[in-house]
């Protein structure tokens, strides 16, 4: 595996990259509050706002879940925890590794669409990916959180937008390197698709990676702004 460092893509639309930041600084601030335990937890210590398949299929998903907790009964409504979900992270390693691919990355897709667009693009591709784990796992009673599937998504919008930029990479977790986002990224892509065939690892939500792939790659070709080309031939974003 490797852990992306930063790409020389300068912004050409927008002054900053709002959103991005917002994204990471909401997904830290639960993830604190989760620490803090003021976010609560059900009786198996399960986040309250996790998305678990057997629930959302076989449920009513516009009835509540009625989670105990210290304080009573919160009610979290199914349809609901298709947003929730990918704002909660299981532990700092799991949170870092999502907000460092969002923050490499998010700034050129949120360019290519605009603050706005670029919001309802993740929610979407947070959306589809959990969809997609449930529709796999239809049984699965283990609770599904992070921010990878909106992420995958991210991911995929990037490779279709700039596949030639250079980008710093610490391959194998340690070792820097300068590659284009196409060996780079599409290597991923292939590794996520192919875990989701082969894994036999429920810790790992492979498919939801795949489904905000999928929602990513197809949501890039309708919300981008008028004029952004697909597959850039640039390094640098020039």
């Amino acid at each position: 595996m490797f852990i992306p460092i930063h790409d020389r893509n300068p912004l050409k639309s927008i002054p900053f990259q709002y959103v991005t930041v917002a994204l990471i600084a909401i997904n830290v601030l639960i993830y604190l509050l989760f620490l803090a335990g003021i976010i609560p937890e059900d009786e198996h210590g399960t986040a309250t706002f996790a998305l678990i398949p057997s629930e959302l299929l076989t449920q009513n998903m516009f009835e509540p879940r009625n989670v105990m907790v210290s304080a009573g009964s919160l009610p979290v409504p199914e349809r609901l925890t298709l947003v929730t979900y990918m704002f909660m992270h299981g532990n700092l390693i799991h949170l870092t590794g999502n907000m460092l691919f969002l923050w490499v990355f998010g700034d050129n897709v949120e360019d290519a669409m605009g603050h706005v667009r670029f919001i309802m693009f993740y929610v979407m591709c947070g959306i589809f990916a959990g969809m997609v784990h449930a529709w796999v796992m239809p049984n699965s009673e283990i609770p599904l959180i992070g921010a990878s599937g909106a992420v995958a998504g991210v991911i995929a919008a990037y490779l279709i937008l700039h596949p030639r930029v250079k980008i710093w990479v610490l391959a194998l977790w340690r070792i820097p390197i300068r590659v284009t986002a196409a060996w780079a990224l599409g290597f991923w892509v292939l590794l996520q698709l192919f875990y989701a065939f082969t894994a036999t690892d429920d810790n790992v939500a492979w498919w939801a990676h795949v489904g905000g792939l999928a929602a990513g790659a197809v949501l890039i070709m309708f919300m981008r702004r008028p004029g952004v080309p697909l597959f850039d031939k640039t390094q640098g974003g020039a």
